[in-house]
């Protein structure tokens, strides 16, 4: 089958639209899928492609700071990472709305990340209840653990970061995952982690994991580094079709 990958620019949100071909005037199921940081949107093309086959209107924005967004990165610790997803979280209710005004989206939204996209995909399920079905793949539930470490790493090297570093990244506490897992409210998430993974801690997922032994969740552990290959994005599709296709 025929894929059409457009590239629109939403006010001043940059992404790619990937849909079958003779779908895309269409209403289809709408799934939002978020790149890694200091990444790009294409960089999770192959994805796009596989859930666009499954029968998903897919797209894949560019972060604040990257791809046609791009913007050096700062010398202050891990601001240009939080200020990427804090305008992640700020920006999906404005593209999703858009799409639905078009005619083009519903109440069927799935939402997945990858690293960076990862959180992204945490953070959001706190504040949306609108997400049917989320995929953090090498991302964390735990940003405020991932904040402290930082902050930890930062001041063991020597450098500089703001007195009132935590009083900056106040809002992380609201969208952390761990600490509001009510918030998931029954919804199905996928979680794929490399257990050798050392940019985005492999322990802070298991740890979520362990402390919410619920059926909804599904959690995948692999003996990788910070890297999602061929078979495990297949298995993110499947888990969409299952959780977004299947049962509607």
């Amino acid at each position: 089958m025929k894929l059409t990958i457009r590239k629109r620019t939403l006010g001043t949100i940059p992404l790619l639209e990937v849909v079958q071909k003779s779908n895309r005037n269409e209403l289809l199921p709408l799934i939002v899928y978020y790149h890694g940081w200091q990444s790009a949107k294409e960089l999770v093309l192959t994805q796009g492609r596989k859930l666009a086959q499954a029968g998903f209107r897919v797209l894949l924005p560019d972060a604040a700071n990257h791809g046609d967004r791009y913007q050096e990165m700062t010398r202050i610790p891990s601001l240009t990472f939080w200020q990427s997803i804090h305008t992640n979280l700020f920006e999906f209710g404005f593209i999703v709305n858009h799409f639905k005004k078009l005619g083009l989206a519903d109440d069927r939204i799935g939402v997945g990340g990858v690293s960076m996209g990862g959180f992204t995909t945490c953070a959001l399920l706190t504040h949306n209840p609108e997400i049917k079905a989320a995929a953090c793949v090498m991302g964390s539930p735990k940003p405020v653990a991932y904040r402290d470490r930082i902050l930890t790493r930062a001041a063991e090297m020597n450098r500089f970061y703001p007195n009132d570093y935590e009083s900056l990244l106040s809002w992380i506490p609201s969208y952390d995952l761990s600490l509001r897992p009510e918030t998931l409210a029954g919804r199905p998430l996928l979680f794929w982690h490399g257990t050798q993974d050392h940019i985005v801690p492999y322990e802070d997922t298991a740890a979520f994991i362990k402390e919410n032994q619920i059926p909804n969740i599904r959690f995948i552990k692999e003996d990788e580094k910070h890297l999602v290959k061929g078979p495990t994005m297949d298995e993110i599709t499947s888990f969409f079709v299952r959780e977004m296709v299947s049962e509607s």
